[in-house]
This record gives structure tokens, C-alpha cells and sequence, in this order.
């Protein structure tokens, strides 16, 4: 405490007794203070720079953390199941990606990052991504799926305020050959269409919702579809397309025996690696996206002539008709102000087999009108044709039909016009008419035969089906079905070529061409369904089925047969074949 203080002359002298009674001088005082602040001033400063220290050091070692903005505004992309061929072979996997992703609120300078990036991000929209930075969000995406080396040339930007965040990116190694079975998926991996959808809707989609698939290794999923086969047949229809100026073309190879899809292909098709163009205008290339149309599942058609196997197997099962019965073909019916003619009739009866060797319009009605038009619908219905089909396939297509059966319908949908289908449920139905007689739903996953039959309904009887194989085989050694035979495989069939359906009016010079086949018919063993729609041309510059949806098929079992097991027969000409009872 201050005692006194005494001014000597002009000068101040301060003395300053402490508490102890002590006398300090004045500048020894001072300088005793200014030790001790400075002190003071040393230790505060320690102690500031002591704790910042170890605050970095806690922030190094500290997992990284998401701030509420980011995890708002982003998620981590689950991984998928590996998608293999029935023989293992690779249809889809995960690559492991980068993404990179901005936080508005820490740039800088948003000029110079959108100059900067664009150096090294391909194609950047600059307007966009110049918005994205000034909007003061705390998260924005700029750019997904990011190549290890843009990463690294962005890393060596020193850039503030971007980041990375490691994604899954969904890669197909076969590109188009099976698309419209494989599907694809969307940026966040998340299934759109075909199988890949299909996982999704079993519980995938669940599973990564509650984040139990990012860092697990999920089992691989096998499809029934054999790889081999199905670029075969994808590379056919697609020279079809081609050669014939079609459309569009398809085929679907099926087993009789259990119902599974071994190949598949539409064209137009797509690569599922690049879902969806951009034109040079900035624009969606929609000529490019027709190609996700899968025509054997997802649309329905008037399967044309060969609905003709159905009426006929429909009037044997009945009991209405024999091989041995004969039918009058010998003039057009007329009936409700249309007249039922037959292309290039033989105007006169004929006999059940010659009724499907020259496709006899006449002598189909006249079964469908001896069975009547309940036990008609009744039928088709049994056979799944007027029904939604049941698979694994999303988007299947509904049948229609009329909403009131009357005769002229019965007459009309005989021969394939009036009623339109699936051609895979075709295909399925077709096989029942193979197989002794028992419906089976087509799937795209491995089945076997014990498992087929526990889901098999019965539809024909066992004599039927031997009866429609008679007939099948027939046409294949002695009418439209030539156009398919393959020797040493003995296929059988029946050809369809229907007018076209164009804003609900058929087109007198369009036609929409398949050929429904089997083989080998001793006992047969696939189905195989082609399709193509409005060629302008075929061999030997015919426009029908026998010259266009034939010729598919005759060059699918050709190259494909083998890789399915089965081995050419060859016997003495005109030898007959046992056709096996199931």
C-alpha cells in the first residue's frame, strides 16, 4: 500500500512501502513489474499456443466426421450383389468409386473453383455448378463417380471446401448383350429395371435403408440365362433388325421342363453402363432411351397364326377333334359383316394336321366353334394367355382381350387377332403344349425339376400334348416350319404373320412375324420364340414369318444347340421319330 510521498525540487521522487514495511525506490519497482508482466505474458501465451496444439492433435486423430449439412444432403451408396450366369459367369458388379462434393459455405472464391475444375472435370456445366457453389447450403454434389486420377488432379488443386465421398458405381462386363434381363441401376445404385429391380423389391432395398449393406460382401446372385447362349441370340435378332429393315426383333429361349429363361434379347436394346445420351445440344437422346422396351416381357402383341397351336390343342383336349378328323375349308365364313378367308387356301375339307400345315383360318374357326366361345375363354385362360404373367421380371405387360366374348371373337382370336399377349407367356403356354401337359411360370433364376413340378398345374392331357408334338413335328418336315429346320435337331413349329395393329386399325401392309419352335422333337426340350416386327423384307424377299422369324430361329438352334446339351440324331431319310410320352 502507498504510505507518502514527497516531491523534492521539480523532480518526483515516489517511495512505496510494501506491506511488510519494506521500502522500494521507484525504478527498481518498476522494472520488478515489468518482470513479473511479462512473465505473465510469456506463460499466457504457452499456454494459448499449448492448447491449440492440442486441439490439432485431437482433430488428427479423431475419425472424420459428417456434419449435419452433409449427411442431410448426401448418403452412402450400398453395395449390390455380384450378378453371375448360370455357369458363373460375371453380369454385374461394384467398382469402388469417388464422388466429388462441395460445402457452399466454405468456398472461397467460386469463380476460381469452377475455372480450376474445369480444367479437369470433363464436360462441366459452369453456370450450374457456379450456382451450386454460391448457394450457401452446407452440401452440394458436383460431380459423381470421379476416375482415381481426376481425384488426384483435383487434390492438387488446393482447393478449400471440396471434398470426396467413396461410392459404389455399377459395372456390367457384357454392356448390351443382356440389358433387358440385367437391368440397370440409377447413380445412387439403386436398382430401375430388369433383376436389378427384382433384388431391390426382395429386400434390398430394405437392407440398405437401414445401412446393412455398405461394407457387407453380399452372396452372388445366379440367373438361369446361360451367357454364352444369350449373346448368341442377341447377336441374331439383332443381324435380323439389320437385314430384314425391321423395327424391332426379339427371341426367348425357354426349358419345357422347368420353365427357366436360358437367353432373352429385344432390339432396339441399351448399354446398361450408359442408361441414358446426351445430344451435343444439351438435350436426352430419346431415340436412344426405346432401347430399355423390352419387347418379350413388357409389351403385348397379336401373336398372329400361331395362336392356331391353342385352338387346336383346345379341340383335341375337348375331345371335339382327332388327328383323323377332317374339317370343310372349301369357302370363306362370312359372319357379322367380315368374311373369314385363308391365305392361299386349298379351298376344300381338310384334315386336322393339313388344317396346321396350311394354317387354315377356315378350319381353325371351325374348331374354336365346335369347343364354343365359354370353353374357349375358359381354356386360354387356363394356359395363362389372358392373364398377367407370373416371374421375376418387373414391368411384365397385362394380356388384353375383349371385354365380351362373343363369336366373332372366338372366331377371330382362333387364329391370333383379337387377343394380345406377352410372346414369353406365349412361349410358356407353347411349352405346356410340349412338356405332357403341365403349365410352368418361366423364371429367370435356376430351377429344377423336382422344384418345377411342385409348381406345376396341369392344363392338357398327357395325349394331347403327344398329339401337339405329332403336329408341331409335322409342320416342321412338311409345312412353314422347313424354314426353321436344322438338321440333326428335327425342330418343329408353327409360323404366325399377323397384320399389324396401328392406332387400333390393322395395317394391310405391315405384318408382326414370329415362329413359336421346338426341339428336338423326339422329345423336346426348348422352346424357342423369335419375333420381329414390320420387316420390310426377308429371304428371298418375302415379308412373312416363314421368311423372317423362321430363319431366327433355325440360326439360334444352329449355333446355340450344342451349348445346350444337345446333340445332333441323324437316321435313315424318312426314317419317323418316337415322339417320348412325359
Amino acid at each position: 500500500m502507498i504510505s507518502f510521498v514527497i516531491r523534492l525540487k521539480s523532480r518526483a521522487h515516489f517511495i512505496v512501502r510494501r506491506d511488510d514495511g519494506a521500502f522500494i525506490g521507484t525504478n527498481a519497482g518498476r522494472r520488478k513489474q515489468a518482470r513479473q508482466r511479462l512473465a505473465i505474458l510469456i506463460a499466457g501465451f504457452f499456454a494459448l499456443y499449448l492448447a491449440l496444439g492440442a486441439r490439432l492433435v485431437q482433430y488428427g486423430l479423431a475419425e472424420p466426421v459428417v456434419s449435419a449439412s452433409i449427411a442431410g444432403g448426401a448418403h452412402a451408396v450400398a453395395s449390390r450383389p455380384n450378378i453371375v450366369d448360370r455357369n458363373g459367369k460375371l453380369l454385374a458388379t461394384d467398382l469402388n468409386m469417388v464422388s466429388l462434393y462441395a460445402e457452399p459455405r466454405r468456398i472461397v472464391d467460386a469463380d476460381e473453383v469452377v475455372e480450376k475444375l474445369a480444367q479437369v472435370v470433363p464436360n462441366l456445366d459452369w453456370s450450374e455448378t457456379h450456382r451450386r457453389l454460391r448457394s450457401g447450403t452446407g452440401f452440394q454434389w458436383l460431380r459423381r463417380q470421379l476416375t482415381p486420377k481426376q481425384q488426384a488432379d483435383i487434390l492438387a488443386l488446393g482447393l478449400p471446401g471440396l471434398g470426396f465421398r467413396p461410392e459404389k458405381r455399377r459395372f456390367y462386363p457384357g454392356g448390351v448383350t443382356a440389358s433387358h434381363i440385367v437391368g440397370h441401376v440409377n447413380v445412387d445404385n439403386q436398382g430401375l429395371a430388369g433383376m436389378e429391380r427384382y433384388l431391390d423389391q426382395q429386400g434390398l432395398a430394405d437392407l440398405r435403408a437401414a445401412g446393412l449393406t455398405n461394407d457387407t460382401r453380399l452372396e452372388p446372385v445366379r440367373l438361369s440365362i446361360d451367357l454364352r447362349v444369350q449373346n448368341i441370340v442377341r447377336e441374331i435378332v439383332a443381324a435380323a433388325m439389320t437385314d430384314y429393315q425391321a423395327e424391332a426383333a426379339g427371341a426367348v429361349i425357354l426349358d419345357v421342363e422347368t420353365g427357366e429363361v436360358l437367353a432373352m434379347a429385344s432390339v432396339p436394346d441399351y448399354d446398361p453402363n450408359q442408361p441414358s445420351r446426351t445430344l451435343p445440344d444439351g438435350s436426352v437422346d430419346k431415340e436412344y432411351e426405346k432401347g430399355w422396351f423390352n419387347r418379350i416381357s413388357n409389351a403385348t402383341f397379336e401373336m398372329g397364326s400361331t395362336f392356331k397351336s391353342f385352338t387346336l390343342a383346345m379341340g383335341l383336349d375337348a375331345g371335339s377333334i382327332n388327328l383323323n378328323s377332317v374339317v370343310d375349308a372349301s369357302r370363306p365364313i362370312r359372319m357379322g359383316g367380315f368374311t373369314i378367308r385363308d391365305f392361299r387356301g386349298k379351298n376344300r375339307p381338310l384334315t386336322i394336321p393339313e388344317v396346321f400345315q396350311y394354317s387354315s383360318n377356315i378350319g381353325t374357326a371351325a374348331v374354336a366353334d365346335m369347343v364354343g366361345i365359354d370353353g374357349h375363354q375358359q381354356f386360354l385362360t387356363r394356359l395363362g394367355l389372358l392373364s398377367k404373367m407370373e416371374t421375376e421380371m418387373p414391368g411384365v405387360a397385362l394380356p388384353t382381350q375383349p371385354r365380351t366374348w362373343k363369336k366373332i371373337n372366338s372366331v377371330t382370336i382362333s387364329f391370333g387377332h383379337g387377343v394380345a399377349t406377352t410372346p414369353l407367356q406365349t412361349a410358356a403356354a407353347s411349352a405346356a403344349l410340349m412338356n405332357g401337359g403341365h403349365l410352368i411360370p418361366p423364371t429367370f433364376l435356376p430351377r429344377t425339376k423336382e422344384e418345377a413340378q411342385s409348381i406345376a398345374t396341369r392344363v392338357l392331357k398327357e395325349k394331347t400334348s403327344a398329339d401337339m408334338r405329332f403336329l408341331y413335328n409335322w409342320n416342321g418336315q412338311n409345312g412353314s416350319g422347313r424354314r426353321a429346320q436344322v438338321e440333326g435337331f428335327h425342330v418343329g413349329g408353327k409360323t404366325g404373320t399377323a397384320d399389324k395393329v396401328i392406332d387400333g386399325r390393322y395395317a394391310k401392309t405391315i405384318n408382326f412375324n414370329s415362329f413359336l419352335g421346338a426341339f428336338p422333337m423326339d422329345k423336346p426340350r426348348y422352346i424357342v420364340l423369335s419375333i420381329i416386327d414390320a420387316p420390310r423384307t426377308g429371304e428371298n424377299g418375302g415379308r412373312t414369318a416363314a421368311s423372317t422369324a423362321a430363319p431366327i430361329v433355325k440360326a439360334i438352334i444352329q449355333r446355340a444347340a450344342p451349348l445346350l446339351g444337345v446333340n445332333p440324331r441323324f437316321g435313315a431319310p424318312g426314317e419317323d421319330l418316337l415322339l417320348v410320352d412325359y
